[in-house]
């Protein structure tokens, strides 16, 4: 059997059984008038009971409300969905955010100072700033002594200069081509007038290996005399 009303169908299980009461309800009512007498006890209770009785409009609108209701519910539920499905977009976004946030803080984080630089060594002290000497036979004499001092050999700036001007009368360059030794081969040189191989025996540390330079000369001269006559202060002659 179809339904009349708009929208549905066929009827379900409940309905059916409501028509059925329906039809039972009425075929009662003519048992009634036909027996009277016989209903008669049974009256006075069923006139306590409320009779149940459905039309197809009430049906309907009954059916209506009930849809209307879980639709209702439905789109409640989809929206409480939605929301908890915002909710939890919402959350995501500010724990992405809030892990970006902490990314560039890393990021940002100053670099370790880097350890002090070591303390520079020390300067080295200067080197002493060399003595001047004057260029002629003073100059020549203080500068040997200062040679002669620091190596330990005796000399006095007196016994130098005595015997400076005997030999050479100063020159450095002076040369001895007539006694002994000139006539051997081995002519005496320079400011005390030594001959080479004695210069090259009695040579000085840290001079010229030059005969003929004026410093070089005395210290080596010095450095002979004290070896054979204590000090160049105790020669007096020719040595």
């Amino acid at each position: 059997m179809r339904s009349t009303i708009s929208g549905y169908t066929r009827l379900p299980k409940i309905h059916k059984f409501s028509v059925a009461g329906i039809a039972a309800t009425g075929a009662a009512v003519v048992a009634v008038a036909v027996a009277p007498h016989a209903f008669a006890a049974d009256t006075a209770s069923a006139a306590s009971v409320k009779p149940v009785a459905w039309s197809a409009e009430a049906f309907g609108e009954t059916q209506q409300d009930a849809l209307e209701q879980q639709t209702t519910a439905a789109v409640t539920a989809a929206k409480a969905d939605a929301g908890k499905v915002s909710a939890e977009k919402e959350r995501a976004e500010k724990q992405a955010a809030n892990r970006s946030t902490e990314r560039k803080a890393l990021k940002a984080k100053p670099a370790a100072a880097k350890p002090a630089a070591k303390p520079a060594a020390p300067a080295k002290p200067a080197a002493p700033v060399k003595k001047a000497y004057a260029n002629n036979v003073d100059g020549w004499i203080s500068e040997a002594m200062d040679i002669l001092r620091a190596k330990g050999i005796p000399a006095s700036y007196d016994g130098i200069k005595r015997n400076v001007m005997r030999e050479s009368t100063g020159n450095p360059r002076a040369i001895n081509g007539w006694d002994v030794n000139a006539v051997n081969g081995v002519p005496s040189k320079g400011l005390l007038q030594m001959i080479d191989p004695t210069f090259k025996a009695y040579h000085v540390e840290g001079t010229s290996w030059d005969i003929y330079d004026p410093v070089a000369n005395i210290t080596a001269a010095c450095n002979y005399a004290a070896d054979k006559y204590g000090s160049m202060d105790n020669v007096n002659s020719a040595y």
